[in-house]
């Protein structure tokens, strides 16, 4: 077989347009696997996306082949392109967390899984090649960018002078720059949604317990989830139907069981999903933050489309219910709740342990003690503000002890409950927000000012990012649907009609430096 690429448009690869090339023969999944890798050789100089490469991506590829050719049956992904976020464990390459010190390249320690994570392990058992792991500041520490990476500053491919979004920037950056068809991606606080929408793309933030988190190296046990960034809603509810589920790895995913639709997450979507959706928006009852001039002008002419779609619009339907002043930023933090992220100490001790018996760490404390000369939790550390959250220092102290989340739970309990009687009193389907309350910061001038990105981590709710137009700089507008526990089919299927109507984007011209 010709190892020159064919000729293959990836800019508009879909998983169907994949599958029917297959099909039709206009490529191979070895030849889809090298013109993915040779864009990669072309691109991930400037824009930095992908930070190791799967040097058997080409050997997986051709066993789909030769399994197609037998008549095999595959599995829903087979021959998919696909990266993986850096934190998520994939045997025979170090989870480094974007940190030098966990990189033993760059003077650190190489943290070696002997096994997949289960996200990893449900992406090869679909069929998926996976090209490489990707990008991601320290410890995905932020939602903005990947500028402190060992592996240096992941761009943006939209405008690579405005920020990525973080911390799955290089996830979002490979899926934008056509690199790959899909990405995992994993949220704290933003994670998934920032960078999806600074980036022009669709990104789905499960429900807390929908997707197993094993084998992710943590921020927070209780906010952390794994989803999937992709370029069409159709993409991203696929990749879902290969994440979501039950494992016994992940005891929160056993609330998950029976939540899952009956024909996948894109059984409802429909020409017009969105007629007679009753749908809330934002408004100073959720947030106090208002939008940027722009970006209500944006999000009116976003709001005229959903009406346009039959859709039935409330405003601001959480006034008067106590639900912003639920919100409180973590000193020095202006914009970011860290609350449930005190369990940190404890979350990494357990991710330790699962490493296996030959791991170069096996409990926070060697982990601590590795890490010293750049603790995260000392002053100045990325994860200093910790400090500021009343229940850590006894988390800190005592690292194999499940900690107190008291406050934690009372919150995300406060939460759900406004959310559930606002849904209900309403009668709500979704709720659908401007992702940013403005445009993206330039590179390293500010943070990206989200507009739900605690309070969906804190309660967590699902939600889905749709591309929504261009401000007048050509920086990503994007929405936000958001949905009751479990109600990412509905969510999807929504998210699905207005993309379908709307086209908003645009495939981005990649430029040299």
């Amino acid at each position: 077989m010709s190892q020159t690429p064919p000729t293959i448009d990836l800019a508009t690869l879909t998983v169907d347009t994949v599958q029917e090339g297959f099909r039709n023969g206009s490529f191979t999944a070895e030849s889809l696997a090298r013109a993915c890798l040779a864009q990669i050789e072309t691109w991930n100089g400037r824009y930095n996306a992908i930070i190791f490469l799967n040097d058997e991506a080409i050997d997986d590829a051709r066993a789909i082949d030769r399994r197609r050719a037998a008549g095999e049956a595959l599995g829903p992904l087979a021959g998919v392109p696909v990266v993986v976020k850096d934190p998520m464990d994939m045997v025979g390459f170090p989870t480094t967390a974007g940190w030098s010190l966990l990189h033993g390249k760059s003077g650190g320690v190489d943290l070696m899984p002997a096994t997949d994570a289960p996200v990893v392990a449900r992406m090869r058992a679909a069929g998926a090649v996976i090209l490489g792991k990707t990008n991601v500041p320290v410890l995905s520490h932020t939602g903005t960018h990947a500028d402190d990476s060992w592996a240096g500053p992941t761009l943006n491919v939209v405008l690579p002078d405005r920020v990525p979004g973080g911390s799955s920037a290089g996830t979002a950056t490979a899926v934008g720059a056509s690199m790959a068809v899909l990405g995992l991606a994993e949220e704290t606080g933003g994670s998934i949604q920032n960078p999806a929408s600074a980036q022009d793309l669709v990104g789905i933030k499960p429900t807390i317990g929908l997707v197993p988190n094993a084998g992710v190296m943590p921020l927070s046990g209780n906010r952390d989830v794994v989803g999937p960034i992709a370029r069409t809603v159709k993409d991203a509810a696929l990749c879902l139907d290969v994440l979501a589920g039950y494992s016994p790895e992940d005891p929160k995913t056993l609330a998950g069981v029976g939540k899952k639709p009956v024909g996948g997450y894109t059984a409802q979507f429909g020409s017009r999903s969105l007629a007679g959706a009753r749908i809330g928006l934002y408004g100073p009852g959720w947030r106090t933050q208002p939008l940027s001039a722009e970006a209500s002008e944006l999000y009116a002419r976003a709001a005229k489309e959903l009406v346009q779609r039959g859709a039935v619009l409330v405003d601001d339907p959480f006034a008067d219910t106590g639900f912003a002043q639920l919100r409180q930023p973590t000193l020095p933090l202006t914009n970011f709740d860290a609350r449930g992220m005190e369990s940190v100490p404890y979350d990494l001790q357990k991710y330790l342990e699962r490493l296996g018996p030959d791991a170069a760490l096996k409990s926070f404390a060697e982990f601590a003690k590795a890490t010293e000369k750049e603790s995260a939790f000392a002053p100045g550390g990325v994860l200093s503000y910790l400090h500021n959250l009343p229940q850590f220092a006894a988390a800190l102290k005592s690292p194999t002890t499940p900690p107190d989340l008291s406050d934690f739970i009372a919150l995300k309990e406060a939460y759900l409950r406004i959310v559930d009687a606002v849904f209900a009193r309403e009668r709500l389907d979704a709720l659908v927000f401007p992702q940013m309350r403005e445009e993206l910061p330039v590179t390293r001038a500010g943070t990206i000012q989200e507009t739900t990105v605690g309070e969906l981590n804190i309660a967590g709710l699902p939600a889905v990012t749709v591309p929504a137009g261009y401000y007048a700089s050509g920086a990503p507008f994007g929405l936000l649907f958001v949905g009751p526990l479990w109600s990412e089919a509905t969510l999807l299927a929504l998210a699905h009609d207005y993309e379908t109507a709307t086209r908003h984007r645009k495939a981005p011209r990649l430029t040299a430096a």
